[in-house]
């Protein structure tokens, strides 16, 4: 292949096995991992036991991945799992995770692993913040191999290749057709996403709990204009596809835990949103993710310009030192009698 095809668009891959494993699952596997190494040097910076990320992951882990089937299953049940195919919604192997459903189930069972082991809740959400978006950029890739989670078709020198064999989506378009390879855009906003809390919270200017509150506004902000780009199936609401409302929704709350006195402009925020996308959702897309990436910005000023007063960060409670016993002291010695004098009265003279 000429460097000028490479560079004109991207292949996908051929394949999505490596010996029994499926690439999709490997994915979201190194995923997991990275996540759950960063947290755990994070956690140890401040002064935690980074065993207790890997305790909190046993069970918030499988929990994200039960919430993202359970969430893509509830989505689109209409359109894949009605008419007696409801079997196929245990085929989890196939694809078919919602992330904002994992992220969800993840975080509330790793928030009761946290009371039971009565740690910081807000400070230990700052520190998987970063680790989050990593994750779900390793995941992503996933759907590259799978070919799947790909926007409109585009001329762009970056456009992405899909096999009509294998998606019958893109077999209703002309041959030599490429797409937006969304999959690659989301990744790559998810990690510059990282990057920013990164940066961020080593300025130390944030309150506990604002930073992941940072991260789930950034993630809504950009699965919004990413699945505005996106043209596969799913299901609508209003004639907007439902992830775009749960972008708007969740991007609203994260708003509103950020600017709890400034209220005002979440209504705005909602009012704008909602028409404009109500009137044509693909044309507005990238001025919403402008107007988006200008409120973030705006609110990561907020924080470094002027910034709140910050509670000192979580210190673990020290462990008592170990007090040595106290010596056995040796009993006091019996004293001799007078050697002079006998004890026996009897031997007393007259």
């Amino acid at each position: 292949m000429h460097l000028a095809a490479l560079l004109a668009s991207i292949p996908s891959p051929s394949f999505n096995h490596v010996g029994p494993f499926r690439l999709y699952g490997l994915c979201i596997a190194l995923g997991v991992i990275a996540a759950v190494t960063l947290s755990s040097k994070r956690w140890e910076e401040r002064g935690g036991n980074p065993d207790d990320i890997g305790t909190i992951a046993i069970w918030a882990v499988p929990a994200g991945v039960i919430g993202a089937r359970i969430y893509h299953v509830a989505t689109d049940w209409t359109r894949l799992y009605d008419n007696g195919r409801w079997l196929d919604a245990f085929k989890i192997t196939q694809g078919g995770l919602g992330i904002p459903g994992g992220i969800f189930l993840g975080v509330v069972v790793g928030l009761a692993v946290v009371r039971v082991k009565r740690l910081p809740k807000l400070e230990l959400l700052d520190v998987v913040a970063p680790a989050l978006p990593i994750a779900q950029a390793i995941g992503r890739f996933g759907n590259w191999f799978n070919q799947e989670v790909y926007g409109r078709p585009t001329k762009l020198p970056w456009g992405l290749e899909i096999d009509p064999k294998v998606s019958a989506e893109a077999a209703r378009y002309p041959a030599g057709t490429l797409f937006h390879p969304t999959f690659l855009y989301e990744g790559l906003w998810n990690i510059g996403l990282a990057l920013l809390l990164i940066w961020l919270d080593k300025r130390k200017r944030l309150r506990p709990g604002e930073l992941f509150a940072l991260y789930v506004l950034g993630y809504g902000i950009g699965r919004l204009w990413v699945e505005a780009l996106r043209s596969d199936q799913a299901t609508l609401i209003l004639g907007v596809r439902i992830n775009i409302w749960m972008s708007v929704v969740i991007g609203l709350l994260a708003l509103t835990a950020l600017v709890r006195k400034r209220l005002w402009m979440v209504g705005v925020s909602a009012a704008v949103v909602a028409a404009l996308l109500l009137r044509e959702q693909f044309a507005v897309s990238i001025p919403l993710a402008i107007a988006a990436v200008a409120v973030l910005a705006w609110l990561v000023r907020d924080r470094i310009v002027d910034p709140p007063e910050i509670p000192p960060r979580y210190q673990p409670e020290p462990a008592e030192p170990a007090t040595d016993p106290e010596p056995a002291t040796d009993p006091e010695p019996a004293t001799d009698p007078d050697p002079a004098r006998d004890p026996d009265p009897a031997n007393d003279p007259d």
